[in-house]
C-alpha cells in the first residue's frame, strides 16, 4: 500500500505585477448558499475589508446563488491573490457558521465535513482551484466585465443585467459614484492601465 499523501489541488495564481485578475470561486458542492441577502451583505463586507488590507481594488463583480465572480486590480507591488481570497472567504464562512448555530439551523450539519478521523471542519466554500484569469488588454477587460454582468441573464434570473441587484452592472450603467450600500466599493480601471508599467501611487 502506498504511503504517499493524497495530492490536494491548488489554485495557480500568476501574480504578475500590475495585472488585473478575474477570479471565480464557488460555494460548497455548488449549493445555492448565497441566495440569502444577509450572507450577500456579509460577503460585501468581507470583500471590502480584504481589498483594503491586501492592496487590491474591485472593478466588477457578481454574486450568483452558488458562485462569485470578482474582477480585481492591484494597488501596490507584491499584492497576492491567495491572501486576498483567504481574507474574503474565511471571515464569511465563520460568520455564517455562527449564525447557523445560533439559529439551530440543520444546514450547519450538512456543511460540517469530516477532514480526517476525529477532525471535522465547516465548509461554506468549495475546496479546489477555482478560476483565476489574468487580464492583459483593454479588450479582454471589456469582455470580462460583460461576461461577469451577464451571468444572471444567462441563468434566466433577470432579463437585463442592470435588473440584478447583486452585481456591479448598475454602477457601470449609472456612470457615477453612487451605489447600493449593501455592495462593496468599486473602482473603475484607469484608462491608461494597459499603456505600460502601472504607477500604483496614482491609484
Amino acid at each position: 500500500m502506498s504511503s504517499a499523501k493524497p495530492h490536494r489541488k491548488r489554485v495557480r495564481h500568476f501574480d504578475q505585477q500590475g495585472e488585473i485578475h478575474e477570479l471565480t470561486f464557488s460555494c460548497y458542492h455548488r449549493w445555492p448558499l448565497l441566495e440569502d441577502d444577509w450572507r450577500r451583505e456579509q460577503l460585501s463586507q468581507s470583500i471590502e475589508r480584504a481589498m483594503a488590507s491586501y492592496h487590491w481594488r474591485l472593478a466588477a463583480f457578481v454574486y450568483m446563488p452558488e458562485h462569485v465572480h470578482l474582477l480585481v486590480l492591484p494597488t501596490a507591488p507584491g499584492a497576492k491573490v491567495d491572501k486576498l481570497l483567504f481574507a474574503i472567504k474565511r471571515p464569511l464562512s465563520y460568520r455564517v457558521k455562527q449564525q447557523l448555530r445560533a439559529d439551530n439551523d440543520p444546514l450547519v450539519q450538512r456543511l460540517t465535513v469530516r477532514q480526517r478521523p476525529g477532525k471535522t471542519t465547516f465548509r461554506f466554500w468549495q475546496e479546489g482551484p477555482g478560476y483565476d484569469r489574468n487580464i492583459r488588454s483593454a479588450e479582454a477587460l471589456q469582455g470580462s466585465i460583460e461576461y461577469i454582468h451577464l451571468n444572471p441573464v444567462r441563468r434566466g434570473l433577470v432579463d437585463k443585467a442592470i435588473e440584478y441587484p447583486w452585481s456591479s452592472a448598475r454602477w457601470y450603467a449609472a456612470e457615477g459614484p453612487e451605489q447600493d450600500v449593501r455592495l462593496p466599493r468599486l473602482s473603475a480601471v484607469p484608462p491608461d492601465w494597459f499603456a505600460g508599467e502601472s504607477d500604483f501611487t496614482s491609484y
